[in-house]
């Protein structure tokens, strides 16, 4: 995933005027699985809240 120039230059604009470089590359990180996130509901690869918890409720049933 690729995200633009602009949308760096607006998570660099968010930040305080002194921050640590793994801050800026976690916002960075941060903000490209949002996007993917984003692109993976749009496109319906998710999974229903009801099938997540029948799922995960099996787990803990052992």
């Amino acid at each position: 995933m690729i995200i633009t120039k602009q949308q760096v230059l607006e998570i660099v604009e968010d930040l305080p005027e002194e921050v640590d470089v793994d801050e800026v590359i976690y916002r960075l990180y941060l903000r490209q699985k949002l996007e993917i996130a984003e692109e993976d509901i749009r496109e319906g690869r998710t999974v229903p809240h009801e099938e997540v918890v029948k799922e995960t409720s099996k787990w803990f049933k052992k």
